[in-house]
């Protein structure tokens, strides 16, 4: 009887151990948001990292996003893109920093993080990309306000154009 009751307390430590570790690595699985008269806020947390990593979706599908200023269009790895029925359009080259590659223009009908949402977002394939995650880069985020304080990104989208 000691030896599985010290079994199952070694399981349940484990998966514990690695619940904790999932949230440090993306604290924001639910992002809070709020609303004001004219605007939809969303507050994120920085991970350990450094990094801003939030739960969000593309097209009605759930995604993880890594917000990244230096991508200009939200880039979707290949095999993410096939799962979420993007459309490859025209090739273009990609710098990334594994070098150029070839990926391919499409646009994603809606996006969202916490209470925003965005439509008509341009938006690459990216074959060389490893991973789910998705980068939210500026095609997005030029339509959002943003400032980050204390390791707190506040993200606002104004909602009267």
């Amino acid at each position: 009887m000691m030896i599985l009751a010290w079994i199952a307390g070694l399981v349940l430590a484990t998966q514990l151990f690695g619940m904790w570790e999932k949230s440090q690595r993306n604290p924001n699985a639910r992002p809070a948001s709020s609303q004001g008269s004219n605007y939809v806020e969303v507050r994120l947390l920085r991970n350990g990292q450094g990094h801003f990593l939030a739960n969000g979706g593309i097209n009605g599908q759930e995604v993880l996003f890594l917000l990244d200023t230096g991508a200009t269009d939200v880039a979707v790895p290949e095999r993410l893109a096939s799962q979420l029925g993007m459309r490859r359009g025209v090739a273009l080259q990609l710098s990334t920093a594994n070098g150029v590659v070839t990926g391919y223009r499409s646009r994603l009908d809606s996006l969202t993080l916490g209470d925003i949402q965005l439509r008509d977002v341009r938006a690459v394939i990216a074959p060389g990309m490893d991973g789910d995650e998705v980068l939210l880069g500026m095609s997005a985020l030029k339509q959002l306000e943003f400032t980050q304080r204390d390791g707190t990104l506040v993200l606002r989208h104004y909602t009267d154009h």
